[in-house]
């Protein structure tokens, strides 16, 4: 570095200065900067849901069937297989009998080889069944290319929701009928995670994974009273502060393997629900005691709404910022 360049730097760090102090520490940690050089290398790959993954991150349902939808799901389909993550499609029901929005939903040449599911809600699936129509499942799958589903529970949301569903028969029953269609399946909250009776029934069904969708992230319940009366609002606000963080959620996995021991299937985890970047999913997938990888929504959504380049960027960022944790941090 020449003489000039130095100089600018040094009056960089004179402007800087009083900008750059920090008035909190991430307890969570030990920063141990001795023992290693920058990192230079790879992520180790991570087998999930019986595929491999470049990296421990996965992109959480979100939307689907809108025309802004199909750029949000286009470019994050291209960001998966560009970085090596895994997906969940938005809900598709839209897409159980009318293949209008098909394409917005048919990803699998962007994402390549890497985990993609479909999703349902509950009650749907409930109603397909009731109904004996459980083929349109299979149907659907084979559609979007995708392999297997996610059944994301929602009985807050279709609540609280104007026009929501009713459930009829317990969630368990139908996620249990859902095993029978012989399709890998996911099961996912979606924002107030699940409470360790739940957890311990997932824990001991053959699924591909459990999504964890805890309470800290995007709140479904609460979006759904945005949508309501006011009266209706105020009535129910404190609904939506109901369930489960994402650390709790860690801290329930780990007592209830000890508990299950040979009764646990060691499914897969997905950890979502609150965890902004990666060091939160860092600290969450070193702590439990799985194999697990973690889950984000809204800061994806926000990065894919414009430019592929924009996403790309956020990605790359998140996964070197993941790299330098693994490098120097170890959890207290």
């Amino acid at each position: 570095m020449g003489h000039t360049q130095t100089s600018e730097r040094k009056k960089d760090h004179i402007d800087l200065a009083f900008k750059s102090v920090v008035n909190q520490q991430d307890s969570r940690f030990f920063y141990e900067p001795l023992f290693s050089g920058h990192p230079k290398h790879k992520l180790e790959p991570i087998k999930f849901a019986g595929k491999e993954m470049l990296v421990p991150i996965w992109v959480s349902s979100m939307t689907g069937g809108t025309k802004e939808a199909g750029t949000i799901n286009r470019n994050l389909a291209k960001a998966c297989g560009e970085f090596g993550m895994g997906m969940g499609l938005g809900s598709c029901r839209i897409i159980l009998e009318d293949d209008t929005y098909l394409k917005d939903f048919q990803l699998r040449k962007l994402i390549g080889d890497y985990p993609l599911f479909a999703n349902l809600g509950v009650a749907q699936l409930e109603e397909l069944f009731k109904n004996n129509r459980k083929h349109l499942v299979s149907e659907l799958v084979k559609k979007t290319e995708t392999d297997g589903l996610i059944i994301h529970i929602n009985p807050l949301q279709e609540w609280l929701q104007p026009e929501g569903d009713v459930f009829h028969a317990p969630p368990l029953e139908t996620i249990q009928r859902s095993l029978e269609l012989d399709i890998p399946i996911i099961v996912k909250e979606v924002g107030q995670g699940f409470g360790p009776e739940s957890l311990k029934q997932l824990m001991m069904l053959h699924l591909a994974a459990i999504d964890f969708g805890a309470h800290g992230g995007t709140n479904f319940s609460k979006l759904e009273m945005h949508r309501s009366s006011e009266m209706r609002h105020e009535a129910y606000d404190k609904v939506a502060a109901w369930g489960h963080s994402a650390e709790e959620m860690v801290g329930f996995y780990n007592q209830l393997e000890d508990e299950l021991s040979g009764l646990n299937r060691k499914t897969d985890i997905i950890i979502s629900g609150g965890v902004k970047d990666f060091m939160d999913g860092y600290y969450h997938t070193e702590r439990i005691n799985a194999n697990a990888i973690y889950g984000q929504a809204s800061a994806f959504l926000k990065h894919a709404r414009g430019s592929y380049e924009e996403l790309a960027e956020y990605v790359s960022l998140q996964i070197e910022g993941l790299k330098l944790a693994k490098t120097y941090l170890r959890l207290r």
